[in-house]
């Protein structure tokens, strides 16, 4: 059955929702964007949080050293990597204990990555829908995100086969996580499988 991951999480009310939702993973993003959290932030919702569903952060091109600092404080248990990212980085985090997300926007993507899960996206949250194709097989778990929505993601799934779908921007009402959709999106993304 495919997985959900619920990126983007910043209210004490977006944690009640993926936890009432059952998601499988929930985002945290610490890149700048419109959903950046701060640590501190960060560590007050992972309190919340159920303690069945891992904590991702989402980093762009950030020191090894900034990305530990977030594990170390309680805050994720996996790093989804946007940007560069060379192997002796990602062997570092590995080392530590964290797992790593390496995310390949677009292009080619590099069938030696070393991460634990590779994640295949239109761009850093852009909520652009991605060219859904049959994808390359990955000895890892295969990460699709990029314009997900509860109406495309079941198609999305059966065209690309992922172990694990990712939204944010996918599942809010006028930019606010909205629990309804939460609802729809993870129930549609398991239907498919199901049937």
């Amino acid at each position: 059955m495919v997985k959900v991951k619920i990126c983007g999480l910043m209210r004490p009310q977006d944690i009640e929702a993926v936890n009432t939702a059952g998601a499988d993973f929930a985002g945290f993003v610490f890149a700048p964007s419109r959903h950046q959290v701060t640590l501190a932030t960060a560590l007050a919702l992972r309190a919340h949080l159920s303690p069945a569903i891992p904590a991702v952060g989402v980093f762009v091109d950030e020191s090894v050293d900034d990305i530990l600092a977030a594990y170390q404080a309680g805050a994720i248990d996996i790093a989804q990597l946007h940007g560069k990212s060379t192997p002796k980085e990602i062997a570092k985090l590995q080392a530590a204990g964290l797992k790593v997300i390496q995310v390949f926007e677009r292009q080619a993507i590099d069938p030696t990555s070393r991460a634990d899960y590779v994640m295949v996206d239109s761009g850093k949250g852009s909520g652009q829908v991605l060219d859904w194709q049959p994808m390359p097989h990955f000895s890892q778990p295969l990460i699709l995100a990029g314009g997900l929505t509860p109406a495309n993601v079941g198609q999305a799934s059966r065209i690309v086969n992922p172990d694990i779908v990712d939204v944010s921007s996918g599942v809010e009402t006028h930019q606010m996580k909205d629990p309804i959709k939460i609802n729809a999106f993870i129930k549609n993304a398991r239907e498919e499988y199901v049937l």
